[in-house]
């Protein structure tokens, strides 16, 4: 019975914050995806202005 107590105690403990970090990364993830995608086309438009910066002479 005590492991039983010890396990009901770490769900009590862990339970909440587990639960509230997944619905956070539920929540943003969308928003992080949109992220990667703007940074991504930033990198590629920043890339080619330098390429077209040194062909200039």
């Amino acid at each position: 019975m005590d492991q039983f107590q010890m396990l009901t105690n770490l769900i009590e403990n862990f339970g909440f914050p587990i639960v509230v970090t997944a619905y956070l990364l539920l929540r943003f993830e969308k928003r992080i995806e949109m992220l990667t995608e703007v940074i991504s086309e930033l990198k590629n438009t920043c890339s080619c202005i330098v390429s077209e910066n040194q062909r200039r002479p």
